[in-house]
């Protein structure tokens, strides 16, 4: 009982929050409009700085781990090779980018950090684990969008370019990097900083959470469901039950553990939606899988860690 209410103590909070999310969007006072800008504002202001604080607060050398991070890089690699010849069984070129796309990519830095602050009360392992895998995630979103595009996407120098300006460009990455930058050169933060980074870095959970909960629509989750519910479990049971076990036996434990457990098992992330869109996609079976993963990652994430906590490795 008791690993069942430790699980339950780092999930049920997040997801509470993106109910509450959803149920200010249904009695009006979010609207889908409002929802949308609030997922970009958290995005490009206080999530980049909460990782930021993370990173700047502490000593980088210390917590460090290259074969950490390492190993997050091989497995989102790996799990993008699976989901490759697993796309395969559909005929639709169409639906094999949207499948791939939304078969690995994960609300990595929003709920990894959420579910590690909630668990250890602090979130200095997770931009390791986003170094690791989210530039991967982008860099490979375009590829497999444009190879199996709708025919309108090229794959050229162009638009590999474009996307290496988008990665070096995106506010989370920049975060990271100021972050280690701050801690390696140990620049000394007033306190009136200090007070500031941490009022605006306390917005990124609480606020995206609730900017996710209130874009979801149930609606959605049953469009083209065989693909979605394959990519679904392929997201939210799969990876986990072929990966975890590897980081287990490599010596990976605790906050390293949950956040490798975030990266493989969370909810797809919202921006497969946009990126799939903005690529001429149809995006249906895409929302499809942010739907379907967002409403059934509170059950399979609080059973993963139940798992883990049992096995002492929490």
């Amino acid at each position: 009982m008791e690993n069942l209410i430790f699980s339950l103590n780092a999930t049920v909070p997040v997801f509470l929050l993106m109910m509450l999310g959803l149920f200010f969007k249904k009695i009006g006072w979010i609207e889908e409009d409002f929802a949308a800008k609030m997922n970009k504002f958290v995005f490009v202001v206080p999530l980049p700085v909460l990782v930021f604080n993370d990173l700047a607060s502490v000593d980088i050398r210390s917590v460090w781990d290259s074969r950490f991070v390492l190993f997050c890089a091989a497995v989102t690699v790996l799990s993008i090779g699976i989901s490759s010849v697993i796309s395969l069984i559909w005929k639709d070129k169409a639906i094999k980018g949207e499948f791939i796309q939304a078969s690995y990519r994960s609300s990595a830095a929003l709920l990894g950090i959420a579910i590690i602050q909630n668990v250890y009360g602090t979130a200095h392992i997770a931009p390791l684990m986003i170094i690791g895998s989210v530039p991967i995630y982008n860099i490979m979103a375009v590829i497999v969008l444009s190879l199996f595009g709708p025919g309108e996407s090229k794959l050229d120098k162009e638009m590999l370019v474009s996307t290496g300006k988008g990665i070096l460009k995106n506010p989370i990455i920049l975060g990271i990097a100021a972050g280690i930058l701050w801690s390696l050169l140990r620049i000394p933060m007033p306190p009136v900083m200090e007070k500031t980074v941490t009022s605006v870095a306390a917005m990124a959970t609480p606020m995206g959470l609730m900017a996710m909960g209130a874009t979801f629509d149930i609606k959605k989750a049953f469009s083209k469901v065989r693909p979605a519910l394959l990519a679904a479990f392929m997201k939210l049971i799969g990876y986990c039950a072929l990966f975890l076990p590897l980081a287990v036996k490599m010596g990976f434990r605790k906050e390293e553990l949950v956040a490798i457990l975030v990266m493989l098992g969370s909810a797809t992330t919202v921006s497969c939606f946009v990126m799939a869109k903005n690529m001429k996609h149809e995006g249906i079976l895409t929302s499809s899988v942010v739907m379907l993963t967002t409403l059934f990652s509170a059950f399979s994430l609080t059973g993963w860690l139940y798992i883990l906590k049992n096995m002492g490795m929490l």
